[in-house]
């Protein structure tokens, strides 16, 4: 029978795996990571990562991309929820992102993109799970836009736009070195929005 401190000792050693894999590959992408790194990177023996990951890397990106998700989402809502307005709220957005990834200079973008463009067609089980985070992200965008009074099918396109800005202005930024893409798409996100909240 296991004990609560040997029960919490397993998730704490899963979640550090799950953790040091997504630093990863927000850094060096999924064809950089490898599995020894990942074990020496989270303080875990190669045989525990097998042991929580028994599908190997492709089932640890997965999961990777599940937290990197869960991450991004928090960083959605926390945005959203600073300002009053629909438009302003995903400005507000634009502004917190670009602030993270000036803090970490410029090294840690979004996971999931990185991880979906390396494996596209080639790996079903990270496939699933980048489109449930993106499916997720769309939601919580579209939530907040409908609550703000905008009509369901508006708040649902607008969503997916405000999303693809998001990502390709947050690449954009790591290339430039610069925040100033995340906040041009802040800035015509927002007058775009502007429109329906009329």
């Amino acid at each position: 029978m296991s004990t609560p401190e040997k029960t919490e000792a397993v998730a704490g050693t899963r979640e550090r795996i799950v953790r040091a894999t997504s630093r990863l590959l927000q850094r060096q992408g999924y064809e950089g990571t490898g599995i020894k790194q990942i074990s020496r990177e989270a303080g875990a023996t190669l045989g525990s990562v097998y042991h929580f990951f028994p599908g190997g890397k492709q089932e640890l990106a997965a999961e990777a991309i599940r937290h990197g998700d869960e991450e991004f989402a928090v960083i959605l809502r926390a945005g959203l929820a600073s300002a009053e307005g629909p438009a302003e709220a995903v400005a507000a957005c634009t502004a917190l992102l670009a602030r993270e990834l000036r803090a970490s200079d410029w090294q840690d973008g979004c996971p999931v993109i990185t991880t979906a463009l390396e494996t596209v067609g080639r790996a079903p089980v990270i496939e699933e799970a980048v489109a449930e985070a993106f499916a997720h992200w769309r939601a919580i965008v579209a939530e907040h836009l409908h609550a703000s009074g905008i009509a369901p099918e508006d708040a649902a396109d607008l969503a997916a736009t405000v999303i693809n800005a998001l990502e390709g202005a947050e690449l954009s930024a790591q290339v430039a070195r610069s925040e100033e893409p995340l906040h041009l798409a802040g800035r015509h996100l927002a007058r775009l929005i502007s429109t329906y909240a009329a």
